[in-house]
C-alpha cells in the first residue's frame, strides 16, 4: 500500500472509491491492521487503498479529526462515505467497503 502526503491526497480522493488508513509506524494496532489492508487491496481491485502517517501528515489528521490510530476511513468521489476506528477483522473490513462503495 502506497504511503501518501498532503499533496497527493486530495488527487489520490477526488475520483473512484478509496480507502486512507491513517496510522503511525510506532502504533501496534496499526502494525496488524496492515497485512489485512494489504490482502483486501489485492482482492478488492476496483478500490484504491492507501496510507497516512498522521506523524508526518499533521494537518491531515487534524482535518479529519484523527484523535485515536488507526482510524480508517472511506472515500467515495473525493467524499467521506464512511470510517472506522481500532483494529478490525478482515471479513468486517471488507462488509464495511462493499456496503460503501
Amino acid at each position: 500500500m502506497k504511503i501518501v502526503n498532503k499533496a497527493e491526497f486530495e488527487e489520490t480522493i477526488k475520483e473512484g472509491v478509496t480507502l486512507v488508513d491513517f496510522f503511525a509506524t510506532w502504533c501496534g494496532p496499526c502494525k496488524m491492521l496492515g497485512p489485512v489492508l494489504e490482502e483486501l487491496s489485492t482482492e478488492i481491485p476496483d478500490v484504491k487503498f492507501v496510507k497516512v502517517d498522521v506523524d508526518d501528515e499533521p494537518e491531515l489528521a487534524e482535518k479529519y479529526g484523527i484523535m485515536s490510530i488507526p482510524n480508517v476511513f472511506l472515500f467515495k468521489n473525493g467524499e467521506i462515505a464512511g470510517s472506522f476506528l481500532g483494529l478490525q477483522s478482515k471479513e468486517n473490513v471488507k462488509t464495511f467497503i462493499e456496503e460503501r462503495k
